[in-house]
């Protein structure tokens, strides 16, 4: 039986000891460390005052392919994302509710001045998958699937996830289904692949997926243990729907 998710502190699943940068710091480094540590999420340091002025996510290095911009540049100050703040034993429900709400990312904060960590959603999938509550993701569940051939080129593909502002693509090879998502950009880059390869080399195959009426926690449990951040949903046997972890804490701060 699991606990009741209003028993949950952010202390428990947060990501401890934060990487950040400064601002001038090249975007080439920049991914480097993000693909180094498998983050999501690096945040931006003032140096002389030592505090937090944002967050920068994987969409950034998106917005920054997409411009052309080179590699060496500095992190550009538009992409650098405002944040909101909680304490170690403010509550995931509540933290939930603070990042829907106010459509950014989440700092745990000691006190005042002290950052102590991270919370994003896939850390709460890991809390939601323990909980016996266990909302629909019917009103959640993204209906609208973007794909492209398996020989697209990297650039293009990643032309879609800036057009649409999505933060996957799925990827058609013969009568499977993968996925390239915003993480597989970080390694694509890390690793200088040429943005002109086929896109279909540097995706997941096959698509996790699971059957379209699977309840909140049972699809937070599955993410969190295959450590992906969206999980495909079919219908006899056919992809009807993706579900992202940022779906699954909108089910929940409902």
């Amino acid at each position: 039986m699991g606990l009741k998710i209003d028993e949950f502190l952010v202390g428990n699943y947060m990501s401890e000891y934060p990487i950040s940068v400064k601002p001038e710091v090249s975007f080439k480094t920049v991914v480097s460390f993000m693909a180094e540590n498998r983050f999501s999420t690096l945040i931006v340091m003032e140096e002389e005052k030592l505090m937090p002025i944002g967050i920068f996510t994987e969409r950034g290095i998106i917005r920054h392919i997409v411009s052309g911009e080179n590699m060496d540049q500095s992190i550009r100050q538009d992409l650098i994302q405002s944040f909101a703040s909680v304490t170690p034993d403010t509550t995931i429900i509540e933290a939930a509710k603070l990042m829907i709400s106010k459509k950014s990312r989440i700092l745990v904060f000691a006190d005042a001045d002290k950052l102590v960590g991270t919370i994003t959603a896939s850390d709460m999938l890991r809390a939601f998958g323990e909980t016996d509550r266990a909302p629909s993701l019917e009103t959640v569940i993204s209906s609208k699937v973007y794909h492209c051939p398996f020989d697209t080129s990297i650039l293009d593909a990643v032309k879609l996830l800036d057009e649409k502002n999505i933060g996957s693509i799925l990827v058609s090879h013969d009568s499977s289904w993968g996925i390239f998502t915003q993480r597989d950009l970080v390694k694509v880059l890390a690793n200088e692949v040429d943005l002109q390869s086929t896109v279909g080399k540097y995706s997941s195959f096959p698509l996790v997926t699971a059957k379209k009426n699977i309840l909140a926690n049972e699809a937070a449990k599955i993410m969190a243990s295959k450590n992906i951040k969206r999980l495909g949903l079919t219908e006899n046997n056919s992809l009807i729907g993706i579900v992202t972890a940022r779906d699954i804490v909108d089910a929940y701060h409902m």
